[in-house]
């Protein structure tokens, strides 16, 4: 076994959230590996733009313009994917928002947004592509949660909320459908360096040392280095792990 065992040429990924940040990393991540792209954002035209990055390095990709809060999106989502590709190997539920703000000033609406796109869009996707996968009895889900899913921190409750409904919704499809060779895991990023961080963390010398100072490794983590855990998860190099948060995070949830 060497290191063809991370390859997945032939496999079909669906990534949503995938036209910035983060989705973006682990869409050009999967196509390094060979895989075949459903590529699905609200966001056409930075979807357009990952796509044609991902076609550079070879692969196979289509765009859907899919909002992870309608059923009727996700299940064409997956069509779309059926009809291109055959099959669903692979679903990535990345598609998130974030809110900071005081527990006591948050909203009604403001908790139901965040709560249902970033926990109960992800549910819907693994429903709809998990019907696919379960009639092939094969599937591998990668959710991606956060690392204050697993630690609490102020001004950030309904996202912490959210994020550990993700880890515990990830165990649960994990026993739920193992019987079926479906793999369900999560990853758990900590501090990572995306646009929208440049301009929020790093532009501001205080709330960047504040970040550094909980990071052993004294930086944050690249897009791509996130992407790299998830190809793990996606191949047969983790082959017997599910149910698993990975904690992707320069050493923070060690503390």
């Amino acid at each position: 076994m060497g290191i063809e065992v991370f390859s997945l040429k032939g496999k079909t990924a669906i990534v949503t959230g995938a036209s910035q940040g983060i989705g973006e990393a682990i869409a050009i991540g999967l196509a390094g590996a060979s895989a075949n792209l459903v590529l699905a954002s609200r966001n056409e035209a930075n979807l357009a733009k990952v796509a044609s990055e991902a076609k550079a390095l070879g692969a196979n990709c289509i765009t859907v313009k899919t909002d992870v809060l309608k059923t009727s999106d996700l299940q064409a989502m997956a069509d779309k994917a059926i009809s291109e590709f055959s099959k669903v190997d692979i679903l990535v539920n990345n598609a998130g928002v974030t809110m900071n703000k005081p527990a006591i000033d948050i909203t009604e609406d403001e908790w139901d947004w965040l709560l249902d796109t970033n926990l109960k869009g992800y549910f819907l996707a693994s429903q709809v592509v998990g019907r696919e996968m379960i009639k092939n009895k094969s599937g591998c889900i990668i959710n991606n949660a956060s690392v204050f899913g697993l630690r609490g921190f102020p001004n950030l409750s309904s996202y912490i909320a959210s994020k550990g409904g993700v880890v515990q919704l990830t165990r649960g499809l994990a026993v739920e459908w193992a019987r079926f060779n479906i793999r369900v895991n999560c990853i758990a990023p900590g501090y990572t360096v995306t646009e929208m961080a440049k301009l929020n963390i790093e532009s501001n010398p205080k709330i960047l040392e504040q970040n550094l100072r909980k990071i052993p490794m004294k930086r944050g983590g690249q897009p791509s280095e996130i992407a790299n855990v998830v190809v793990f998860l996606a191949s047969e190099g983790s082959s017997y792990m599910t149910g698993q948060t990975l904690s992707v995070d320069g050493g923070w949830t060690a503390m």
